[in-house]
């Protein structure tokens, strides 16, 4: 589940500079934990004749010959873009690198755009968000209220426009096959970190075809976000684990220092100050992308990646749980119309999958502290996910929403687990009713009704604005 796009791109973050930051000090101090990672120290380096030529050189570490499949790249990339001769040796050589490293190369090279802070925040509110009427976000502020992520007057467009300001370092457009780099005063370790990501973007897209391929699109998106969830993920963990390990492989010193000093004055005001749920959710692709990748990695190199292209995983369950990929394939759970159900002017807003990870985020990260139940808790209460349906039903009269979660679970008991863990969850949230609807446990909040059905290996979740539309819906389901 997610709210709408615009446009599909693929973005470079402040959030991959810091899981790519974790990543590579873990791998320098041998795993120690990640609170003694950053910043590293290289203020004790100095520019004498004992360090000076390690700005031109290389880490010592040469290519795994594991790390790259059969088909070892040999394309050689062109740059036909009016940069500047130096950065376009540089870019020029990242490409060759990682080409090497992953073993991919691009049929045809790509356009690359310099731009500024400024020019990125013309191309957020004219391009990615222009489409977003102001009835969109309404609808999805109204969504989003209602599973407890976000106040029911936040100003979410406004927000999308800042962190994508903040957090931009770059991106891929998949439509115009461009890259646009948002240029400081130097290029230094964190770009060319950033670069190394985002053309290994180039390189899926090039070899696996995005849109016509994968089926990865707005289309496709909207349809199943579930899918999509997974896929971004597999796209964004491989795009973090090369970026790693170009950074470890070809990085300079002076490269190291350069990230260190960027990651100790990351600012992130906006995101710090963002909905709770916001962060992690940024953060889902990179970082438990990298985590599923790193799996398949373990397991047979790049070669067991690149067959994750031709093997999709389709549910976050699988992504959260590496180990469960491919076999453990979500149900499919399908929801009637319930617009007679609700009679006029009840519409079918949004329909879809919720999964595994955006069921967790509903229990654990709501907006107000006081709601959320505790992590563990709701990652156990979550983890027996087998397939959902969810529906979203607004009133255009009344700015009203009935919402409808019908989910399956692996067992009998993952079912009873989520229904206690989220029983906990509805006392810290709502007021507990005198009567319950049809038997089943009722909660009552401002203008609306919530109620959970438990139905051995499944459970519904209701919330309308009576008891009697939540029981005719129930009553429908049942």
């Amino acid at each position: 589940m997610k709210s709408k796009q615009t446009k599909f791109i693929f973005i470079s973050c402040v959030v991959i500079l810091i899981v790519a930051c974790l990543c590579i000090g873990l791998v320098l101090i041998g795993g120690v934990g990640a609170s003694l990672i950053w910043p590293l120290n290289f203020e004790g380096l100095s520019e004498d004749a004992s360090t000076s030529n390690l700005r031109q050189t290389p880490m010592e570490n040469t290519p795994d010959p594991a790390l790259t499949p059969n088909n070892s790249a040999t394309a050689t990339p062109t740059l036909d873009d009016d940069l500047p001769d130096e950065l376009a040796g540089t870019i020029k050589e990242i490409e060759s690198q990682v080409m090497d490293l992953r073993g991919l190369s691009i049929e045809e090279p790509v356009d690359h755009t310099l731009i500024s802070s400024e020019e990125l925040e013309e191309i957020i509110i004219n391009d990615f968000l222009s489409a977003y009427r102001d009835e969109d976000v309404q609808q999805d502020v109204k969504v989003l209220s209602t599973l407890g992520l976000l106040p029911d007057d936040f100003d979410l467009k406004y927000l999308y426009q800042a962190l994508y300001t903040e957090q931009i370092a770059g991106f891929y457009d998949e439509e115009s096959k461009e890259i646009f780099i948002v240029q400081g005063e130097e290029f230094g370790g964190s770009e060319k970190l950033t670069y190394a990501h985002e053309f290994t973007h180039v390189l899926q897209d090039s070899v696996y075809k995005f849109n016509a391929g994968l089926e990865y699109n707005e289309d496709a998106c909207e349809k199943d976000s579930e899918r999509c969830a997974a896929i971004t993920a597999l796209i964004e963990g491989d795009a973090t684990l090369t970026e790693i390990l170009w950074f470890e492989t070809y990085a300079s010193i002076w490269d190291y220092r350069d990230l260190s000093r960027d990651f100790s004055n990351i600012e992130s005001t906006i995101l710090d100050s963002a909905p709770y749920y916001m962060a992690s959710d940024l953060y889902f692709p990179y970082d438990y992308g990298l985590t599923f990748v790193q799996h398949l990695f373990d397991e047979g190199g790049y070669q067991a990646v690149d067959a994750a292209y031709e093997n999709l995983p389709l549910s976050t369950e699988q992504i959260l749980h590496p180990e469960r990929y491919p076999s453990d394939v979500p149900k499919e759970v399908l929801l009637p119309d319930l617009s007679d159900v609700l009679g006029q002017p009840w519409t079918l807003f949004d329909q879809n999958i919720m999964g595994e990870w955006y069921t967790y985020l509903v229990l654990s990260q709501g907006f107000k502290k006081e709601h959320r139940l505790d992590e563990d808790v709701a990652s156990v209460a979550t983890e027996g996910w087998g397939g959902d349906a969810y529906a979203f039903y607004f009133n255009d009269e009344t700015n009203e929403v009935t919402f409808v979660l019908d989910t399956t679970w692996d067992t009998t008991s993952d079912a009873i687990e989520f229904r206690d863990a989220f029983e906990r969850y509805a006392q810290q949230r709502w007021q507990r009713a005198e009567d319950d609807i049809l038997g089943q446990p009722t909660w009552f909040g401002e203008n609306f009704v919530s109620t959970l059905l438990y139905d051995e290996g499944r459970t519904v979740w209701v919330i309308s604005v009576s008891p009697d539309l939540v029981e005719s819906v129930l009553t429908t389901l049942r």
